[in-house]
């Protein structure tokens, strides 16, 4: 096969300058640069096992862009002849491609099932070293249009005038099928199941990068995410790894289980006891670790999966997290692209049985899930690869001025469908703050 022979530039410079990450993160917002991906794990001190504190990918050399139905086999060609970074995104409804299953609800943002670029250029933070890689022109010269870039005072997202965000999913619905899921799960049918709904804007403009950095300068988890494919924009503050690729290990961190934060650090600690001793977000949370395991059983060496962490909880903005960590050893004879497949869609996003529940969601949610709970991320020369789940996320289709998030939840047999609809709205709360300029 033949393989792609561009060589990189390769400029690197100490980390002294404590307005680098800003700069860089404004110079690749600049409207020249119409792929732009720039992911940051904000240096968060808990297990987020991240090679890099900051990585960036700008401007496009070439692209793939593959509708479900063929998209992983073209994908994996295009990783074979690339060897070199590329950036891009993985839609939930690549279901379709993985099981036999169809998507028919509305999609106001439009973006493909699965779409990467080779970027122009590459820069990352890694031991207090920043390093920018450029294929076509001159490191230094690239760097010191960096530098250059100017630093504004404010962080504070700026959009049209307030309008009424419009419910894909009423609440009277929502507990409906709460209920109806419930039953589902009485009979057998699931264990588990993600239902998700959308809120939405129509003929809203908005600066998705001002949306960026204020999220961003809230949230601080490890998986946030600035995604550009021209006219359409994520805005992400994900807490969750889907999948990591180092070396031989592949390590997945599914959430399952949500409790607030605390007013004083007493009430905090009292709250996060409460979820990690809580047995029904427990049982949610090893239904997904035994689904994540099975996933990776698929593509690991006999008797490498293990759970690595069971309910950890970890402190975000706004909200405490339930999370797992499962890893395994690659088998040789399985491709990198072709563990991706296996593991797709993330667990903690659909439910188990994975098909069942996958299937009950068709039927019970009313908007296409698109980029939300998919997966956005990287692969490096060296074939390793990190992909985060797309949620905590707001998508924007600048061309039709549409704007939407969703939010979701696992729903188990003994959950309160009025306890469900209030999660949902706590999930929501930080991404309606920022709509809202942070009031």
């Amino acid at each position: 096969m033949k393989v792609s022979s561009l060589v990189r530039n390769i400029f690197s410079v100490a980390a002294t300058d404590p307005t680098l990450r800003d700069r860089v993160l404004r110079w690749s917002q600049a409207p020249a640069h119409r792929h732009v991906a720039y992911l940051d794990s904000n240096q968060y001190p808990h297990r987020a096992y991240a090679r890099y504190e900051v990585l960036v990918g700008v401007g496009s050399v070439e692209t793939l862009r593959v509708e479900a139905g063929d998209a992983f086999s073209a994908w994996r060609s295009w990783y074979d002849y690339l060897q070199d970074w590329s950036f891009g995104h993985l839609s939930y409804d690549l279901k379709n491609e993985v099981e036999r299953l169809t998507s028919t609800h509305p999609d106001g943002v439009g973006l493909p099932d699965l779409h990467f670029f080779r970027p122009r250029h590459v820069v990352y933070l890694k031991d207090k070293v920043w390093t920018l890689e450029t294929l076509d022109a001159d490191p230094e010269r690239v760097w010191a249009q960096i530098l250059a870039t100017p630093l504004t005072a404010s962080v504070t997202a700026t959009h049209a005038a307030p309008v009424e965000l419009r419910h894909r999913m009423t609440k009277a619905a929502y507990l409906d099928k709460v209920a109806a899921i419930r039953e589902h799960i009485a009979a057998g049918d699931v264990y588990e199941l993600n239902l998700c709904q959308e809120f939405y804007l129509e003929e809203v403009t908005v600066d998705p990068a001002a949306i960026f950095r204020h999220l961003n300068a809230r949230a601080k988890v490890p998986f946030a995410a600035y995604y550009r494919l021209e006219d359409h924009y994520l805005c992400c503050a994900s807490p969750e790894r889907f999948l990591q690729k180092q070396g031989t290990t592949l390590r997945s961190q599914p959430i399952k289980g949500t409790s607030r934060r605390g007013r004083t650090t007493v009430e905090d600690g009292r709250l996060r006891e409460a979820l990690f001793e809580s047995e029904k977000d427990r049982a949610e949370n090893v239904m997904i670790v035994d689904l994540v395991r099975n996933d990776l059983a698929r593509s690991c060496v006999t008797g490498s999966v293990r759970v690595e962490e069971l309910f950890g909880i970890y402190p975000f903005e706004g909200v405490h997290q339930m999370i797992s960590t499962v890893a395994g050893e690659l088998r040789p004879d399985v491709h990198p692209v072709e563990a991706v497949k296996r593991a797709f869609p993330m667990g903690s996003m659909t439910g188990a049985p994975k098909v069942m529940a996958m299937q009950l969601i068709e039927r019970y949610e009313t908007a296409r899930r698109g980029l939300y709970s998919g997966a956005v991320g990287y692969l490096d020369p060296q074939g390793d690869f990190d992909f985060n789940v797309v949620i905590r996320s707001l998508l924007y289709n600048a061309e039709m001025r549409y704007l939407s998030y969703q939010v979701g939840g696992a729903i188990v047999y003994d959950s309160v469908p009025e306890q469900e609809y209030e999660e949902c709205l706590l999930k929501a709360a930080g991404l309606r703050r920022v709509l809202a300029g942070g009031g």
